[in-house]
């Protein structure tokens, strides 16, 4: 009985991705992080709220891409934000070269995409057959030299500035959509980018979850667990991952266009920064390698620690110094905030070796929790 309730809560995630969360505490949080993130116009007014929740959701899509090449090929990519810096690039040129209108929008799109992928196809063809160090050296060179050159090329990218640019009229924050006097609330363009920023965010995530599910996404973890097996068996394993390379590339560059949008801007820190290289492979590790659902709980969690637990440690400071404990007033200074984020990650990952959904999944058993 209890098995019957598990698989129709599990039903729909398994109709539109092909694979269920196969737990009912990792089904509940995945709805509640979905349902919070949906409602959070509503539920949570403000501005740094709803920036917030749209962070989570692009980069949910980015950490689920890096996903597919670190946990499911084993392949150890640092040329990832390259990709998104493209996509953010690509969007931002062109919204500033052709103005804020649709035609400009479809451009940076049409660029923006085939041009990340060519770049992956390349990066793996002639990368992907050496061992996974000199892999990982190749593209940590690629992406250092391409963010050299996004800041010496002022002309085009703005330089170390980078480049703002308008939306179109129908995404901006002063175009009422809904007035409140409707249904007490209000629904302007602001509201509408972000619902295309989490629906988009939510296909590209969906769409990598079919592709794991699928016979390429198991030749991938056969490939991860054996490469030369995998070669014996007749698969191509440097076309497999250069495919997946490439697919990967899309999806990062898809989610760097959607944040150029949101923030309506692209630069050197927001967009190419290796400390956002470096917030994805956390990210990862948190959630958990092997499990795209793992990037949506690795984002959510690592985000709202990154805005909030400065915040929280102010309140906690303030309430230990009233109540006069000694020491606590300091160590929980606000200013302190970075070395409890820093241990915070340092117990999920002794606590929660195979990450969140692998300790979900499988009671905290060791290695990378695949999809099977």
């Amino acid at each position: 009985m209890a098995a019957a309730r598990s698989l129709c809560g599990d039903q729909p995630m398994m109709i539109l991705s092909g694979d269920s969360p196969r737990s009912r505490v990792l089904t509940l949080i995945l709805v509640v992080i979905i349902l919070a993130l949906a409602a959070t116009p509503f539920l949570f007014p403000g501005a740094k709220a709803l920036n917030v929740a749209a962070k989570i959701c692009v980069f949910a899509a980015l950490v689920a891409s890096y996903d597919l090449l670190l946990g499911y090929t084993g392949s150890v990519s640092f040329a990832h934000t390259m990709f998104y810096g493209i996509g953010s690039y690509a969007i931002a040129i062109a919204l500033y070269g052709m103005g804020p209108n649709w035609g400009a929008v479809a451009t940076g799109i049409v660029v923006g995409l085939p041009l990340a992928a060519l770049l992956a196809l390349a990066i793996g063809l002639f990368s992907l057959r050496v061992a996974a160090i000199f892999f990982a050296m190749i593209t940590l060179a690629v992406a250092s030299a391409f963010q050299v050159l996004a800041s010496q090329l002022s002309w085009l990218t703005g330089g170390e500035d980078g480049r703002s640019f308008q939306l179109p009229e129908l995404l901006r924050p002063g175009t009422v959509l809904i007035s409140k006097n409707l249904f007490g609330f209000e629904i302007n363009g602001r509201i509408l980018t972000f619902y295309l920023v989490f629906a988009i965010s939510a296909l590209m995530i969906l769409a990598l979850l079919r592709v794991v599910n699928s016979p390429f996404g198991r030749v991938l973890q056969a490939i991860r667990e054996n490469r030369f097996r995998a070669e014996a068996l007749g698969f191509r394993t440097v076309f497999h991952l250069t495919y997946a390379n490439c697919l990967a590339a899309l999806v990062a560059a898809g989610a760097g266009i959607l944040n150029a949008l949101w923030l309506r801007y692209a630069g050197p820190d927001t967009s190419l920064s290796f400390s956002i290289m470096l917030d994805i492979l956390l990210m990862v590790v948190i959630g958990g390698m092997g499990t795209i659902y793992g990037a949506i709980i690795g984002a959510a969690i690592f985000i709202l620690a990154q805005n909030y637990l400065q915040s929280l440690m102010g309140v906690a400071s303030k309430a230990a110094s009233e109540a006069g404990l000694p020491l606590l007033p300091g160590l929980l200074h606000p200013d302190r905030w970075l070395l409890w984020l820093g241990l915070l990650f340092i117990a999920s990952v002794y606590f929660f070796p195979s990450g969140v959904v692998g300790r979900l999944r499988h009671g905290g058993g060791k290695g990378v929790g695949t999809s099977h």
